[in-house]
């Protein structure tokens, strides 16, 4: 796919990893490999096993782009909305395999998937954007609200906690946790499972389940960009 996204086929499930070297932050090339191998994927596979690099599955938008203007920032996270639109609403089952720490764009990341997967160990999921001074955007809220535990909510939100991989699986971040090296092997293997769900029903139900607030974030972003922006310029 790309230098920093790669693709693979196991049998009927598309591994797509990725690895910048670094954090794996969704810059606009790695959110644009990141869409295009799930496009493949709903054209070559029967599921979607997405990973990160060990110890890191994805940092958030990217700072550097976040930091150089209003205009550039906008335009990152109308891009990256799109992609975890894409995810949340795939045609084949989506297994997040969260090899480390998720932060930001990167818990939105792992809150796509149909099942979630992480490494237990010292790494942080979580929605931080309260306390690094941004208000958490109506995509955020309504992934959230869609996923989390509703008594966690809150927590997760609004008080910008950071979860281990134990307080995530509680709050419901995750599906499951195991150790580092099993991650990759127990996604393969639920995708695999997942991968034998007739394409037509899953797809019919998905859009009954997440079509809704899919089409309520889409609607609302563009204002809610500007309200952000407006925000963090006062």
């Amino acid at each position: 796919m790309s230098e920093i996204v790669s693709f693979r086929l196991e049998g009927k499930t598309a591994v797509v990893t990725m690895d910048d070297g670094k954090a794996n932050a969704l810059s606009e090339a790695m959110i644009d490999a990141v869409t295009a191998a799930l496009s493949r994927a709903e054209a070559e596979a029967s599921a979607m096993v997405l990973a990160g690099r060990t110890e890191r599955f994805c940092a958030g938008f990217d700072l550097r782009v976040m930091m150089s203007g209003p205009q550039q920032a906008t335009a990152l996270l109308t891009r990256g909305s799109e992609m975890l639109m894409r995810l949340y609403g795939a045609a084949v089952p989506l297994v997040i395999a969260c090899t480390g720490h998720a932060l930001a764009g990167g818990a939105l990341t792992v809150l796509t998937g149909d099942v979630r997967i992480a490494a237990a160990g010292p790494f942080k999921i979580g929605l931080n954007e309260v306390s690094i001074g941004i208000p958490v955007p109506v995509l955020a809220m309504e992934l959230a609200r869609d996923r989390l535990a509703s008594a966690a909510l809150t927590r997760a939100t609004l008080l910008a906690h950071v979860h281990t991989p134990e307080e995530a699986l509680a709050a419901g971040f995750v599906d499951e946790v195991v150790a580092p090296d099993q991650v990759l092997p127990r996604a393969l293997a639920q995708a695999a499972q997942l991968a034998a769900l007739g394409r037509t029903p899953f797809r019919a139900t998905k859009e009954r389940l997440r079509g809704r607030t899919i089409a309520h974030i889409r609607d609302s972003l563009a204002a809610d960009m500007k309200s952000i922006m407006s925000l963090a310029g006062s």
